[in-house]
């Protein structure tokens, strides 16, 4: 074989595996995380704090901020991860809303109603009445089960009980596979960083005590923690009490992959405060979603959404999120956290060689 004949020969090879490869048709399901910045309705709940939130401190025009900031998270949420799965997520986490309404409103506004979300959402504990949520598209996955986790933490000088948010776990089947899903919003830093670290610790415990028995019964059970953790990707509450890592390789049954560590590393976050930035906004799963065989669905990569729209655009801020409260009303901005994202990806046909 001369020259010429062994460059055609290995140019027919790489047309062949490409050709192969793109031959290959994947599902690819967006899952994603939104803190969505007191989402609160315009009524008093006495039995809460809601009265300190942003749009109760409002003097005058509390209904059509409302509506403005519920259109304004539609249009984030629709958005997140269409690039590449050219639709709006399957799954959504959100924290801080104040109630099911709320959510309600948010799926039936016009840029998601379309897309037939269905809610899972308990009330939780939290003075102020902030809440988690699950919001998920009814043609892509079915619940089986949801529990609310009561996450119990008392303060270390007075003993009293510091009530916070539950951790919401939903089981079902995301287009015939079973995966779980658990909703967090760990406690503030309020107090200061290591005065309320173990708050963090105590919910880190909490969310790997529930891991751990989805994991008992399915040693290969497809996990996907999520939420505003609070912390860092190298913080202490998950690097010894969530117990994760960043490394895919060599990782245990038990083990939690933390994709957005790497992200930390490099310098990104979610949130920023005085010129720093903190990334507690992550998606983690465990070693049932990294087998890479992509038969079921298995991660495929995750992702910031941090698009130009919901960015500040110049003076102190700039670079920051754009937050939708501030100077005591509403901005029209978004969330003062970016949302998080991962995909999910299965082979559903491959082309004969």
């Amino acid at each position: 074989m001369n020259l010429r004949q062994t460059a055609i020969f290995w140019l027919f090879l790489s047309v062949l595996a490409t050709a192969h490869a793109q031959g290959k048709r994947y599902n690819i399901r967006t899952v994603a995380f939104y803190n969505l910045e007191n989402l609160f309705d315009t009524i008093n709940n006495p039995n809460k704090l809601d009265e300190y939130s942003p749009i109760m401190e409002m003097k005058s025009n509390r209904s059509e901020a409302y509506w403005k900031k519920i259109h304004n998270m539609a249009r984030v949420l629709s958005d997140i991860g269409k690039d590449e799965s050219q639709d709006s997520p399957a799954i959504i986490g959100v924290s801080e809303v104040e109630n099911k309404a709320v959510v309600q409103d948010l799926v039936n506004d016009s840029l998601l109603i379309e897309k037939n979300y269905g809610i899972i959402q308990y009330p939780s504990p939290d003075l102020r009445g902030i809440d988690v949520a699950l919001l998920y598209q009814k043609r892509y996955f079915t619940p089986t089960s949801s529990k609310s986790y009561e996450l119990k933490i008392y303060d270390n000088t007075s003993g009293k009980r510091q009530f916070t948010r539950d951790q919401l776990v939903v089981s079902g089947q995301l287009e015939g596979e079973p995966v779980h899903f658990i909703v967090n919003h760990w406690p503030s830093r309020r107090g200061g960083e290591k005065l309320s670290g173990y708050k963090r610790l105590a919910a880190a415990k909490l969310t790997k005590r529930i891991t751990d028995s989805l994991l008992t019964l399915d040693p290969y059970a497809k996990v996907v923690i999520m939420g505003d953790l609070n912390d860092d990707p190298t913080s202490n509450s998950l690097k010894k009490g969530l117990k994760s890592s960043r490394k895919r390789t060599r990782m245990g049954l038990g083990d939690i992959y933390n994709p957005f560590e790497n992200f930390y590393h490099s310098g990104l976050g979610t949130t920023a405060f005085r010129d720093a930035w903190s990334l507690f906004d992550q998606l983690l799963m465990t070693r049932g979603l990294l087998n890479g065989n992509y038969n079921g669905f298995q991660f495929y990569k995750a992702g910031i959404y941090n698009k130009n729209v919901i960015v500040t655009a110049s003076g102190r801020y700039k670079g920051y999120p754009l937050r939708s409260w501030g100077n005591g009303g509403f901005t029209n901005g978004f969330s003062d956290h970016f949302p998080v994202y991962i995909y999910l990806i299965k082979k559903i046909e491959t082309d004969s060689p």
